[in-house]
Parts: structure tokens; C-alpha cells; sequence
């Protein structure tokens, strides 16, 4: 029992040592043609939001990340079918490895790798990474969401676009970890559906900060930033509602540019957009592909959430491979031909 006179870690069962970032990078450091390959998508994504590129920034896989295995396999098959497209379409694979969750669950791959409770992150942070540079290693860029603050440490060299989720756009703490990426992020809505809160990020990001942090050798460290300019919203809708019709879309691009910003949207097929619902991602992608054909669009990207097999099972049984843990997903067929539909 916990000594009630105790003033520190009266709630803190165990403390256990975690590996340095730096230690985790010299055991599975960058090739020369992965940073390439991160280089080159970042640019290719900054050149679609500011539109010297005309294509879809499309970010497509599954809502978690669970087995590495079976993420790698659809990491081939998109591989495979990016070329086919590409004149369309700039595709870059969903690779998330941490789950905010509403109340509780399983929170994602590097918290729980073995989805049995033993958190085992020392595992989880190095097979994240493993799984980063094998993708990266077949020419694919990838797509995180950053959750806890010392995680891009570990893996933001990989990343070639980010998010920051629903639940956490209002955070000061995750305002201010945008503001020192590297890489082009977006900024989801709200859960309730609300945009002001992602829009005021946007300023937030843009700004320079100074906060508390680690270094590359595990080193609590104050980190202070540029601020980082290439964030963009994205709506995934909420409160029981899709937010992605031509007069939502109108709508939000005039609040952004009242304040000032860039009229750069995504639309996320998937979440509230959907009703969850992996089969009606297929509309909100129609709808998207439609008004990308009037003047002045500012839609520049869509996410949608696929996996191998279709829908979702439970995280403690997981036992059908490719199929997702968390959200339900779109299957591989579905999506192809979604990624193939050209109007």
C-alpha cells in the first residue's frame, strides 16, 4: 500500500529506463536512400500545399498499426499501385503507432507492442522504427500521428507528414512540438466538429516556442523553436456530423482566410466524415474528387483509413490478419479501386 505521507510518486508503481533516441538511431540509422526518399516527400507535400504541385496528397492505410507484418504487406501493395497513379495522386502510407483514446484502451503499438499489458516500449520504439525504415526502404513515404512529446525524437526522422489528432489540437504541449517539426503537418477539427480550435493552432505552430524536452541522448533538455509554417487543417467532422460538403468546404475556407492563413484543406474520408462506416469513405472520396474540378479548390489532400481485410476486431483477440485493431477500415480490393477512380 502506498504510504499516504509519501509528497512524491505517492501513485507511481515502477520507473523503468527507457533507451535514448540516440541509441535506438546508430542500432537502425538511416540509409542514404530512406533519407532520400523522406527529403523528397516532404518536398513533394510542401509543393502540393502551396500548389506548385496539382496532385492529391493522399494518406492511406490502416487506422493502427498492430503487426508489422501484415502493415508491411500493405505497405508493398501500395507501393505497387503508387506509380499506376501518380499523376493523380501522391500517396503516402498511414503509419500510426500511438492511440489517443476518448476514456481508456489500448494505446497503440510503441505503448503496448504485444497488446498484453506488459508495455514493453524499449520493444515498441525500436520495432516502430524497424517498420519505418523497411517502408521507407521500398520508396513509400509515411504518415504519423504524434501523441506523446518525446516520441519524434525517436522517429520523426522517418516521417515524411504528420498529424495532430482531435483530442489533443488544443493542447499548448502538442502546439508546441508542431512548432519544432521538420516536417508539413496537419491540424485536426475537434471531436465535436468545432474548426476554431484547429485554426487557432495554426497561429500557435507558426509561433516560436521554447519548452521543456529531451535531446537525442535521453537529456531533459529546453528546446526552443523557429515555429514551423507548413501546417494545414484538416476536417474529419464531429459532433454527429461530416463537415466536407462544397458549402462546409466554402465555409471554412473563408474562416481561414479571415485569419489570415492559407486556404489549405484536407478532408479526412474516414472518422465522423464517414460515421465511421469504412464503405461511405468512398462518397466523402467522390465528393472531394468533384470539387477538386471547380476553381480555386482548396482541398489539397484526403485521408483515408484501409487495411488488407475490411472492418475492425477486438484488440485482445486479435487473430484475422489485416485487420484493424482500433477504427474500422476499408479492405485492400475496396481500396484500390477507390485509389483507380479517377472521377
Amino acid at each position: 500500500m502506498n504510504d499516504p505521507s509519501t509528497l512524491e510518486n505517492l501513485h507511481v508503481v515502477s520507473l523503468e529506463k527507457i533507451a535514448a533516441p540516440q541509441e535506438i538511431k546508430t542500432d537502425l540509422p538511416l540509409t542514404d536512400k530512406q533519407r532520400s526518399v523522406v527529403l523528397r516527400s516532404r518536398k513533394t507535400i510542401r509543393d502540393i500545399m502551396y500548389r506548385r504541385d496539382p496532385r492529391l496528397l493522399t494518406i492511406a492505410g490502416p487506422c493502427s498499426i498492430h503487426d508489422p507484418d501484415a502493415a508491411l504487406d500493405y505497405a508493398c501493395r501500395l507501393a505497387k499501385l503508387a506509380p499506376s497513379v501518380s499523376d493523380r495522386l501522391f500517396i503516402v502510407m498511414r503509419v500510426y503507432f500511438e492511440k489517443p483514446r476518448t476514456t481508456i484502451g489500448w494505446k497503440g503499438f510503441i505503448n503496448d507492442p504485444h497488446r498484453d499489458r506488459s508495455y514493453d516500449m524499449n520493444y515498441g520504439l525500436r520495432a516502430a522504427r524497424q517498420l519505418m525504415c523497411a517502408i521507407t526502404d521500398i520508396g513509400l513515404p509515411v504518415a504519423t500521428e504524434f501523441l506523446d512529446p518525446v516520441i519524434p525524437q525517436y522517429i520523426g526522422d522517418l516521417v515524411s507528414w504528420a498529424a495532430i489528432g482531435a483530442r489533443t489540437v488544443e493542447s499548448q504541449t502538442h502546439r508546441e512540438i508542431v512548432s519544432g517539426l521538420s516536417m508539413p503537418v496537419g491540424l485536426k477539427n475537434a471531436t465535436s466538429g468545432s474548426i476554431q480550435s484547429a485554426i487557432d493552432a495554426q497561429e500557435t505552430c507558426r509561433t516560436p516556442h521554447s519548452f521543456l524536452g529531451i535531446d537525442q541522448n535521453g537529456s531533459v533538455s529546453l528546446i526552443k523553436t523557429s515555429g514551423n509554417p507548413d501546417v494545414h487543417l484538416v476536417l474529419r467532422g464531429g459532433g454527429g456530423k461530416s463537415n466536407y460538403s462544397p458549402e462546409e468546404i466554402a465555409a471554412t475556407a473563408a474562416k481561414l482566410r479571415a485569419g489570415g492563413f492559407p486556404e489549405t484543406i484536407m478532408v479526412d474520408c474516414s472518422h465522423a466524415n464517414s460515421n465511421k462506416t469504412p464503405e461511405r469513405q468512398a462518397d466523402v472520396w467522390k465528393s472531394i474528387l468533384a470539387q477538386r474540378k471547380l476553381p480555386d479548390c482548396p482541398i489539397i489532400g484526403a485521408m483515408i483509413e484501409s487495411f488488407i481485410g475490411a472492418g475492425n476486431q477486438p484488440v485482445e483477440a486479435a487473430c484475422r490478419y489485416g485487420v484493424s485493431v482500433t477504427d474500422p477500415c476499408m479492405d485492400w480490393t475496396s481500396t484500390r479501386t477507390l485509389l483507380e477512380t479517377e472521377s
